[in-house]
């Protein structure tokens, strides 16, 4: 496929929409007028922001690569043929970034061919700007990371997180919780994916497992995760993306608790 001077070229196009992607969100955070909408219910938000940021990305997108194809998470699907796609989640931590939280992030991958070569993740009322190419190690603000070395479950601090269909579908991922929070030094719910995912990668977290979440959510952190050396796995085929993320060390102690 891709020579290294090209995925370094995405990269840098990524890299620019991210940060005009944070722009937009900075705009908006915690100054009120969020125009905020739901979606499939009260836990499951939109709002001004979200809709500027993708907007950002999407027309740096089309404008310097108009025959690829995006996947989105508010604008949904477009240009199937190319082997190219762009995958965005262009303000994951909605519900964070609404209440004045500061985690949240956009995330941008890359896919050819199904398989993810590019990932950034931009945290930016933090300042974190996480990168990765595929073989090419993973990035914090142009620092090599690679996540913990810990592999033992009881030293452990690991975060997961709840799908927006728990008010009706017992199938919640209390279960998982139940099963792992007697077993860690700390539980945390960090509240964006892609942070959660990122901050594996980096060792500020030992593992991180969430269900029902979606492709925008998880692309380009799983590989970042990867280039760092963790592990992930699918722990559920019927919703949507399932995943646990860890460090190599501590995976096989968690793996087991969470199905």
């Amino acid at each position: 496929m891709n020579t290294q001077h090209e995925l370094d070229s995405y990269l840098l196009s990524a890299v620019e929409w991210a940060r005009a992607a944070g722009l937009a969100h900075l705009r908006y955070f915690r100054k009120g007028n969020l125009d905020i909408r739901t979606k499939l219910n009260d836990a499951d938000i939109v709002t001004v922001a979200d809709a500027e940021a993708e907007q950002a990305v999407i027309s740096g997108i089309r404008a310097m690569y108009p025959s690829h194809a995006i996947l989105s998470e508010e604008s949904g699907s477009t240009g199937s043929d190319s082997p190219f796609r762009w995958v965005i989640d262009p303000l994951d931590g909605t519900t964070n970034f609404s209440s004045g939280l500061p985690l949240f992030s956009v995330s941008i991958a890359l896919e050819y061919e199904g398989e993810t070569v590019v990932g950034v993740v931009y945290a930016p009322y933090l300042g974190e700007l996480f990168t990765a190419v595929r073989g090419g190690g993973a990035w914090l603000n142009g620092e090599r990371i690679s996540c913990a070395t810990n592999a033992v479950l009881e030293r452990a601090v690991v975060s997961t997180g709840f799908p927006v269909d728990k008010n009706v579908n017992p199938d919640n991922n209390v279960d998982n919780l139940i099963r792992v929070l007697p077993h860690v030094r700390g539980m945390r719910r960090l509240g964006s994916a892609a942070i959660d995912i990122c901050y594996v990668a980096a060792g500020f977290l030992d593992a991180y497992w969430e269900m029902n979440l979606h492709r925008w959510d998880v692309a380009s952190g799983l590989l970042i995760a990867s280039e760092a050396g963790a592990r992930y796995e699918s722990f559920r085929s019927d919703r949507n993306e399932s995943i646990v993320v860890a460090s190599a060390a501590l995976f096989p102690e968690i793996r087991p608790l969470i199905g």
